[in-house]
Parts: C-alpha cells; structure tokens; sequence
C-alpha cells in the first residue's frame, strides 16, 4: 500500500547533520508509503522554504515537518515559533526530531506548540525504526490538513 491519496506527502526535513539527512531519507525510500522529502540545512533555509524566500520562491508546503533543535543560523525552537506564529503554516504538524533529552528543551517546544517531541535514537536500526513509525503515523493513521 502506498500512500492513501496516492500523492506522495512532502516532508520538510530540516538537519544540518549529514548522516542523520541519510539515514532519513534511507527511511523512507524503505517504506511502504510515497513522500517527496525536501531538506534544509539550517534554520535560515527551513524559513525561507517556508516562507518562500529567496531560492525557495516555487517551494510546495510540506505536509509535515521534522525539525531538528540544534541547527545553526536560527535554532529549531525560533523555527518552530516562527511556524506556529503563521496563520498557514501552523496548521502543519512539526515533529522536533533532536539527539537533546534536555527538560528545558522538550518544554520549550512545547511551549512554541510542536506536535510531537522525539528523542533521535543512537543506532542506526532503531533510529530508521522511529522515522518509519513516524511516517506510518502521520502519514496512514492521521489526516492532515490541506
């Protein structure tokens, strides 16, 4: 089965780490489900695609997006503010995919309204296991917004 609408869902991942970006897309090329993954590298990049600005002038909404905490130029959490403030792009489901257990920041993005707040996995197998458990659940079980 692939993806319910037959469309493939876009996923906005934005990681400055190379192998973390690998083992993402490694993920969904195994799944069972279409996505068309776009990937920014740092905080400016996420909102300028988001907003599309400068070289992102043509980019398509994701349907979700997995945001990474620690990424340079503006952090995950300015990010996610900056999404949540959007009256358009609030309604996007932002999973915050990040290595950090640390309290203050699981509180903080809840605080900016993230949807989901996942601790990366430090090998390998179970960390493509939580990308796909994440896609099967937003992208089978949920119905996102258009």
């Amino acid at each position: 089965m692939k993806d319910k609408n037959l469309t493939p869902a876009h996923i906005l991942l934005v990681e400055d780490n190379e192998g973390d970006i690998l083992l993402t897309l490694e993920a969904f090329e195994e799944s069972k489900f279409q996505t068309k993954v776009s990937i920014a590298r740092n905080g400016k990049e996420a909102l300028d695609f988001l907003f599309k600005r400068g070289d992102f002038t043509d980019a398509q909404k994701p349907d979700l997006i997995l945001l990474d905490i620690n990424i340079p130029i503006f952090s995950g959490h300015e990010v996610l503010s900056e999404i949540k403030q959007d009256d358009d792009l609030k309604k996007i489901p932002v999973i915050v995919l990040t290595t950090s257990s640390n309290q203050k920041d699981i509180d903080k993005a809840y605080s900016f309204h993230c949807n989901s707040y996942i601790q990366k996995p430090l090998e390998m197998e179970e960390f493509i296991k939580a990308v796909v458990q994440i896609e099967e659940f937003w992208l089978q079980l949920t119905t996102l917004s258009k």
